[in-house]
């Protein structure tokens, strides 16, 4: 297994280091691809149900990781080793967090410092509870762990942790968004809640019921429930039960197969009402939907590829150049930013020490294609921009582009500035 491991490391660094050298680098004698590289570790579902998920995951890394690599790499002093690559090293947890806790120890013995995770706050809260201790007990190999998808509230609010950065908006933050478009949209007299009956779908779901009271006391709640993750394959009960409720609106936090499998089966139920969503552009849920689905499903993201604005158009269709099928057309914004901040941090630290890279990305500020985030130093929780989209018909107003080739995009109808996005922490963290 470790020759197989060093195998596929070696693929990985030869892929991320074809990057041009810099006049610098070039007039040093240092090349990028002499260099030791930075690796590391993504630990993701890389089989099974939510493999899709994990793949759209190491996608967007590998072009964030070929960007730095690019324009040098990251630069570090000479006794650092200067200017070095970043490789990532892949490691499947299955969809099992037993299996993510696993290629979490792979991943130190083979040296990785910096892991990466995200689809799933379970997951991630079980990762998280293992690099505290392994931390401690292990100050020599300490572990910085950057989180790009797990939103439940509470991994920067009561579990919040030194070694632990997100980078994505958290569940509290997407409902408030989403809760900026429900509070306008008269239509909607009664809703279904839905989720996955884990942490973070339960989260979706408290946080909608208490929001709603406060934004929209006069919508009935006909629909309260949640469902095993990853293991129903027939949401028809779901759906019908959705349809005689007789909501205007269901709002879910789904994600993966479990979000693709619930539309379709809502579609092919006869359901008219829309569908407000955490993830709903992307992953085959728009192609799920079809012509049911236009005007009526409406998605919180980071970033949308129809975002009115010419870098952010670049950006988007750059991402399609380097990765042209339909089916790996699911780019996230925030993972690029994640990046930046990530080889940022180092730079400023002048180290790929683990606390100095940390107390480095407590300061991180980035920008990229037109948008930009911050890190919040007193939980570790980024801040950025969100937006809200509704699909609709590529080539209507405002959908340039459309969805893995399905035909529909989605066009952007609020967005939200970091400032009003942001949310107060209950975060009291130890520093090393």
């Amino acid at each position: 297994m470790n020759k197989l491991r060093r195998h596929a490391l070696k693929y990985l660094q030869l892929a991320l280091w074809a990057g041009p050298l810099s006049a610098v680098d070039a007039m040093a004698g240092n090349s990028v691809k002499e260099a030791r590289p930075i690796r590391l570790a993504l630990i993701e579902s890389l089989s099974g149900p939510f493999a899709n998920t994990g793949e759209a995951v190491f996608r967007n890394l590998l072009w964030a990781a070929e960007r730095v690599n690019a324009r040098g790499g990251v630069r570090l002093p000479p006794a650092q080793g200067g200017t070095r690559p970043l490789a990532i090293v892949r490691y499947d947890s299955k969809g099992q967090n037993e299996e993510a806790l696993s290629a979490l120890r792979s991943a130190i013995d083979d040296g990785v410092r910096v892991v990466m995770q995200g689809n799933s706050s379970a997951t991630a809260a079980a990762l998280l509870g293992a690099i505290e201790k392994h931390n401690e007990r292990d100050p020599e190999r300490r572990v910085l762990y950057l989180n790009y998808s797990a939103v439940d509230p509470t991994l920067t609010n009561e579990k919040c942790s030194f070694w632990h950065f997100r980078f994505d908006a958290h569940a509290d933050m997407r409902m408030a968004a989403l809760m900026q478009v429900i509070r306008d949209d008269k239509a909607v007299h009664s809703a279904y809640l839905i989720g996955q009956d884990y942490s973070f779908g339960q989260a979706v779901l408290r946080e909608a019921r208490r929001q709603l009271a406060v934004q929209r006391p006069d919508i009935r709640i006909v629909g309260d429930e949640l469902h095993p993750v990853g293991r129903v394959k027939d949401f028809a009960p779901y759906a019908a039960k959705i349809r005689q409720s007789g909501a205007q609106a269901v709002i879910t936090g789904n994600w993966g197969n479990d979000l693709m499998l619930l539309v379709k089966a809502a579609r092919e139920a006869g359901y008219e009402g829309r569908f407000y969503t955490f993830y709903g552009n992307a992953l085959g849920a728009p192609a799920a939907l079809g012509d049911a689905g236009v005007g009526k499903v409406l998605a919180v993201a980071d970033w949308l590829p129809n975002v009115p604005a010419a870098d952010s158009r670049a950006f988007y269709q750059a991402f399609r150049q380097r990765f042209p099928r339909n089916e790996d057309d699911y780019v996230h914004m925030r993972m690029q930013l994640m990046m930046e901040a990530l080889a940022q941090s180092m730079e400023r630290a002048g180290s790929t020490d683990t606390v100095a890279v940390a107390r480095a990305m407590e300061q991180a500020s980035v920008q990229l294609a037109g948008r930009s985030g911050w890190m919040r130093a007193a939980d570790h929780q980024f801040q950025q921009p969100l937006v809200v989209g509704v699909m609709e018909r590529k080539g209507s107003e405002g959908v340039a582009f459309d969805v893995e080739g399905s035909g529909y995009g989605f066009r952007v109808v609020r967005e939200i500035a970091a400032r009003d996005a942001e949310q107060p922490s209950l975060c009291h963290m130890r520093r090393p």
